[in-house]
């Protein structure tokens, strides 16, 4: 979700034709409240959100063993995975600051503030940012123990970190880790997020001594500036919106507000631009996913900054859309345009949201979170002819209240959704076609850190 800076929830509001989905859709708008599914998709769980946290939505999620991290706006929360359908919560830390995306690493998890706090400390209260004094940044929790993390250390950066991205460092460099901090929308009010601001902060964390993490680059997106005048665009380009890594194969895919680019990563301190590309159709460059041979990205429009109901006939179906770019000579070549067709109500925010991929040998299926559109399973093996196979939804929020599953993910053997307001959603699919990937088995996942598997392999 777009979060215009230093806005705080709970105000939400903030070429080729896609093919329409060889699986037909519900028929009307369910219900407000009420669960539907295709055929071969299950609902076999719902945590609510825990106390503390149960007036602040949930955001993002990491995985590592038996366990789940959901981020929210509140803080964050440890939910035991080891039985899925009977998923429940182990600890929860009320520490504000929007969005907390998380990522997780042996014993430490990492989590992005992007709304300005009076100081960096759980007890932190908002605080504008034209106040040189005011926070944001990463906040590292020790996890050792699930049932009492620990508040080991806090960074400060530029803009705060919308949301951030773990790189595991390589060779002799494997005792580091290092987060590419993303953040946005300068003002030359805010002393420590002033224009121009077209570039990403990496910290770099000891992991013997998380203590000691610090901003060792910011390397600049977009020397030039960036897409800053195309029509449609949410914001102009002043930064990145997130960043997606495959380090095995030394390259990223950034999603940056009206550009999409490649990294070269292979000096995980400084990232080098490689190619980049612009859409006519795309309002904000939001996400990045990779297929497992590293030879497409599919890419996220966040139009309407996630606040808009843009899955509806008068959007159309190549906006708020995916979009399919095949890698071909290190450049980005566009195949198509991917949306749900199952129309939803005009009360409903709805648009192409945080998704991961389903591990199938051979096969390029991915799941994915559209907010009120629920979750999405899509099949882009053919990268100019992508469809749906599989989805889950609730109907609309009362009185018009906005909502839905922020971050759908696939994770040994189940999927799990992060919903705003009614907590960690459980759903299994079960498909000839995405049955293989029950045999590949992850020690961790951090969605936007991709690793390759193979069948009967994990990372």
């Amino acid at each position: 979700m777009l979060t215009l800076h230093r806005i705080v929830w709970p105000s939400i509001a903030v070429a080729a034709a896609m093919l329409m989905s060889a699986m037909p859709a519900q028929a009307g708008i369910p219900p407000s409240g009420e669960v539907v599914t295709s055929p071969n998709v299950s609902h076999v769980a719902n945590v609510p959100k825990p106390a503390g946290l149960e007036n602040t939505i949930n955001t993002d999620i990491a995985f590592q063993g038996d366990y789940a991290y959901v981020g929210n706006y509140g803080g964050f929360s440890i939910y035991d995975i080891s039985r899925p359908e009977r998923a429940r919560v182990v600890s929860s830390v009320v520490c504000p600051g929007s969005q907390m995306d998380v990522s997780v690493y042996g014993d430490l998890l990492f989590t992005a503030v992007d709304s300005s706090r009076s100081d960096d400390s759980c007890s932190s209260t908002a605080q504008v940012a034209s106040v040189k004094e005011s926070w944001e940044g990463v906040r590292i929790f020790d996890i050792s123990d699930k049932r009492s993390p620990k508040y080991v250390k806090a960074v400060e950066t530029d803009c705060g970190s919308h949301t951030l991205t773990l790189v595991p460092g390589k060779g002799r460099d494997r005792r580091n880790v290092y987060l590419y901090v993303s953040s946005y929308n300068p003002s030359a009010s805010f002393p420590d997020c002033r224009p121009p601001h077209d570039k990403i902060s990496v910290i770099k964390v000891p992991l013997r001594a998380p203590a000691d993490a610090a901003v060792v680059s910011t390397p600049v997106v977009f020397p030039d500036g960036g897409n800053e005048s195309q029509p449609g665009l949410l914001l102009p380009t002043s930064g990145c919106h997130d960043i997606t890594v495959y380090p095995e194969r030394d390259v990223a895919a950034g999603a940056c507000m009206g550009d999409g680019v490649l990294f070269d990563i292979s000096d995980r301190a400084n990232p080098v631009v490689t190619a980049r590309v612009t859409d006519p159709n795309f309002a904000f460059w939001h996400s990045a996913t990779f297929n497992n041979a590293g030879t497409k990205v599919v890419f996220t429009d966040e139009l309407g900054g996630g606040g808009g109901a843009t899955c509806n006939e008068a959007t159309g179906p190549n906006r708020g859309a995916d979009a399919v770019f095949d890698i071909r000579d290190g450049r980005l070549v566009f195949r198509s345009y991917f949306k749900i067709s199952r129309h939803q109500a005009d009360t409903e925010n709805c648009v192409a949201h945080n998704g991961s991929l389903i591990p199938v040998k051979g096969k390029d299926i991915m799941v994915q979170a559209w907010y009120q559109g629920g979750i999405s399973i899509v099949d882009f093996t053919d990268s100019a002819r992508p469809r749906e196979i599989g989805f889950f939804e609730r109907g609309p929020e009362p009185n018009g209240r906005g909502g839905g599953i922020w971050s759908a993910y696939y994770y040994n053997g189940y999927i799990y959704g992060s919903d705003f307001h009614h907590g960690l959603d459980v759903v299994k699919i079960n498909d000839r076609r995405t049955d293989p990937a029950r045999s590949v088995r992850l020690d961790r996942l951090n969605v936007q850190t991709q690793s390759s598997y193979r069948q009967g392999h994990g990372h």
